[in-house]
């Protein structure tokens, strides 16, 4: 068998998640669908994350294996002429048969994004609306006061299926572009709804509702009460995937 890396992006607003569900089309439902009409094959699908319904990926990995020896060109436009609009192929390429694309993962980088002024019909499909503009200053001394090494419990969702809640942020900053606010954190792995809840606190503390201190509060309680809300999804995007050498 031979196993490939796949690099895609997707829209994930029509899609109940990445991971197959019984209920609802997902990405991996649909990738697995066009990779059998491609190779003839059933092929499995394991992705570097597990997306929640409604959170897209502007790059996002997974791994298959697959018998066929397929030329990369010949691959990527293959696959393409059997996706939906909102799934797209960026790259492939042959990987060792012990790779994982999980496993394997050293960080990822999501960003959440909010947008001020008049409502935009296409900005407010990928961006959540601000009526008033927050102190990113202040923000951003709530996004310094997550990095590092926490129990991040109380920043996630009870839906959590992960045994350990300890994860590592290594990089959190807010950012203006244009009439843009983009939230963006960089860490070695995140729990179920942990971005979405740490960028409505980030708003919070932006619009004084929540202190400055807020991050060290939830630390020490893992009391989820105390932060602020979970976002929608639509703002939600998976940027940047690194692996380990």
């Amino acid at each position: 068998m031979n196993r490939y890396l796949i690099k895609i992006a997707f829209d994930g607003t029509s899609y109940h998640g990445f991971q197959v569900q019984p209920n609802g089309v997902t990405v991996q439902s649909t990738l697995m669908e066009a990779l059998k009409k491609l190779t003839g094959e059933n092929s499995t699908v394991t992705g570097c994350s597990r997306t929640d319904a409604g959170v897209h990926a502007r790059e996002f990995y997974f791994h298959t294996d697959i018998s066929l020896n397929l030329p990369q060109k010949a691959f990527i436009k293959g696959l393409n002429s059997l996706l939906p609009d909102d799934i797209k192929v960026l790259g492939a390429k042959k990987t060792e048969n012990t790779f994982h694309a999980r496993y394997n993962v050293s960080n990822k980088t999501y960003e959440y994004g909010f947008y001020l002024g008049k409502e935009d019909p296409f900005l407010h499909r990928y961006y959540l609306h601000l009526d008033k503009e927050p102190s990113v200053k202040l923000m951003n001394k709530f996004c310094k006061s997550i990095i590092g090494t926490h129990d991040f419990c109380g920043f996630s969702s009870a839906k959590r299926t992960v045994s350990s809640t300890v994860r590592t942020v290594y990089k959190c900053k807010t950012r203006i572009e244009d009439n843009k606010i983009i939230f963006s954190i960089t860490a070695d792995g995140f729990l179920y709804n942990m971005v979405r809840i740490l960028a409505g606190t980030a708003l919070a503390v932006g619009y004084g509702r929540l202190p400055i201190d807020t991050a060290n509060k939830v630390f020490s309680t893992n009391d989820r009460s105390l932060g602020g809300d979970t976002l929608s999804p639509k703002g939600l995007f998976l940027t940047k995937v690194i692996y380990k050498k």
